[in-house]
């Protein structure tokens, strides 16, 4: 990182997106045109601020890219964050965004008859195998993951595995492919993520926007 170069804000594509760009306006930061056009190719974005850039990459790159400093600073998931774990991460401020909840769910033929707490052996499909594994040995549970990227709802269908971890918000994909859920890991939002050799090397800069990103939460309309 240079200490001359334009600070480089990372956002996850996706649905989260919609619900940052908002607050981003609030903060005072406005991207160029064609961020917003379907058509456009590019990755990296000017804005109404001459010294920040915005990023726009999946949402798991998000953590990896603010970890290793190619970005500044990112919004992503608690998911993501708790699944990379980087202790070049820095998360100081909850957005109150992209709320839902990470779970456990299987079968419901399967919960009816099935005890968790003999559970000693798992086999389970997720895309957090690192979550998974930690919540589980904090059980004494050994859980064997199988890492799917996407519709891991699927997986107990296709005889893959009984039960699954994944984020749920309203339930509806569960209830649709038969599967109800068995217990809650923990409760997601988004978050704002700061490289710490940034936010010391380029404390002024970045706290200001930590500061900016925090009151641009606090006035969320209701």
């Amino acid at each position: 990182m240079l200490a001359n170069e334009k600070l480089i804000l990372a956002l996850p594509r996706g649905r989260i997106l919609d619900e940052v760009l908002p607050l981003i306006g609030r903060a005072g930061l406005e991207p160029e045109d064609a961020f917003h056009r379907d058509d456009a190719r590019q990755l990296r974005f000017s804005t109404s601020d001459p010294s920040v850039d915005i990023i726009r990459v999946r949402s798991f790159d998000v953590a990896t890219i603010v970890a290793f400093g190619a970005a500044h600073m990112g919004v992503a998931g608690a998911d993501v964050l708790l699944e990379f774990e980087s202790r070049e991460i820095y998360a100081p401020l909850d957005l109150d965004l992209g709320h839902c909840r990470m779970v456990v769910a299987a079968p419901g033929d399967l919960v009816k008859r099935d005890n968790p707490k003999r559970w000693s052996h798992i086999r389970i499909a997720t895309k957090y195998p690192e979550i998974t594994k930690r919540h589980f040995a904090a059980r004494g549970v050994q859980a064997e993951c199988v890492k799917l990227s996407g519709a891991v709802e699927i997986a107990p269908a296709l005889g893959l595995c009984e039960r699954i971890v994944d984020l749920v918000s309203t339930g509806a994909t569960l209830k649709a492919n038969g599967l109800v859920e068995v217990e809650e890991i923990a409760r997601i939002s988004s978050r704002l993520a700061v490289n710490r050799t940034a936010l010391k090397t380029r404390s002024d800069e970045v706290s200001k926007w930590i500061a900016r990103f925090r009151e641009a939460a606090d006035a969320r309309p209701a």
